[in-house]
């Protein structure tokens, strides 16, 4: 049985700060302030009232990110006693919830002379590098589970949130969508069409995942900022349900700089996902109206992280964790044999 870890950069690394639109990295006052604060002067942080704010917004963040663990497990427990779900059918995986054409494109992948330029007819890729189109669900499964995610959400019961980018959403772990729907949607269907369209990004050894739904309203998050996934791989799938505008955007791998970048626009398609390299900078244009919810799956590998944190571009140093942790391994023996 593997035991997942978690990088320590993640109580210290990628803070996003939202009225800034920056990640920084947060070791000490001292760092910080060496660091960032005159790009911040820069964005309009220029009073030290302002620069105590986002010092306080940092160390509950981390505070946050600290206790995450617990206060997942507390929430996750709850919700198992007082929640209710309205469709039991959604927290298992049925074929019938997927599209046709998905399931002929993963039977293909499953074949033993499954080829990476045979798999390219079946799928549509978008003028973005390596991003692609392909038809996930069908559209009824998609409107039970949007019903079921806003059931949740109008009850008593603990959120979690996804991530400091996303204010709404929901942590499908926590709801208990993970073991019936999440871990066997990874292993039979995503993880062969990875492991053909991605090999050199860790495709083909995919063991775990983080899964989480988004949403976007008026007067609730409208958009994403420019950023890249903590993942090998990712699937994005609208699920719906009426909105305008909020088209994805795409730029370059994470080493090139936004300036030195010409983005493409993917819109979405209802009951579709985009795949795509976790390392690809992206975001989401503002909706105009509407309502939107859109599953995010983050594909990970071991086998490709533990060589090096994606998130902190260093070898990984391990610390346990609940789960799958963040997507890194350590040897059954003892300590990782990277460190």
């Amino acid at each position: 049985m593997q035991k997942f870890c978690t990088c320590s950069c993640y109580y210290t690394d990628n803070i996003f700060l939202e009225q800034y639109k920056l990640h920084v990295r947060f070791i000490s006052e001292g760092q910080f302030s060496t660091d960032y604060r005159q790009l911040l002067r820069s964005l309009g942080c220029v009073t030290d009232a302002q620069y105590n704010v986002v010092l306080e917004k940092i160390q509950d963040e981390v505070a946050r990110r600290r206790n995450l663990t617990a206060q997942s497990a507390e929430r996750k427990s709850i919700i198992k006693q007082i929640y209710k779900p309205l469709y039991q059918h959604v927290y298992h995986l049925q074929e019938s919830f997927l599209a046709p054409e998905f399931v002929e494109i993963v039977k293909y992948c499953r074949d033993d002379g499954a080829s990476e330029e045979g798999v390219m007819e079946l799928v549509t890729a978008q003028a973005a590098p390596r991003v692609y189109r392909i038809p996930v669900f069908t559209r009824d499964f998609c409107k039970d589970l949007v019903e079921e995610l806003e059931h949740f959400e109008r009850s008593g019961a603990p959120k979690g949130r996804p991530n400091t980018m996303n204010n709404y959403g929901i942590l499908l772990d926590e709801l208990g969508l993970d073991e019936g729907l999440i871990a066997p949607l990874r292993e039979l269907y995503l993880k062969p069409l990875a492991a053909l369209l991605y090999p050199d990004c860790g495709g083909k050894w995919v063991d775990s995942h983080r899964a989480f739904a988004v949403k976007y309203a008026l007067n609730e998050d409208l958009e994403l900022s420019y950023h890249y996934d903590n993942a090998e791989v990712t699937l994005n799938v609208s699920l719906g349900k009426d909105f305008a505008d909020g088209t994805l955007y795409f730029g370059d791998m994470r080493e090139v700089p936004l300036s030195e970048t010409e983005c493409v626009e993917v819109e979405h398609h209802v009951a579709e996902g985009v795949l795509h390299r976790g390392q690809h900078m992206h975001g989401a244009l503002p909706i105009s109206s509407g309502c939107r919810w859109n599953l995010v799956l983050w594909l990970r590998a071991s086998r490709q992280r533990n060589r090096l944190c994606p998130m902190c571009n260093r070898a990984p140093r391990l610390l346990p964790s609940d789960g799958y942790g963040d997507g890194f391994t350590e040897e059954p023996s003892g300590p990782c044999a990277l460190t």
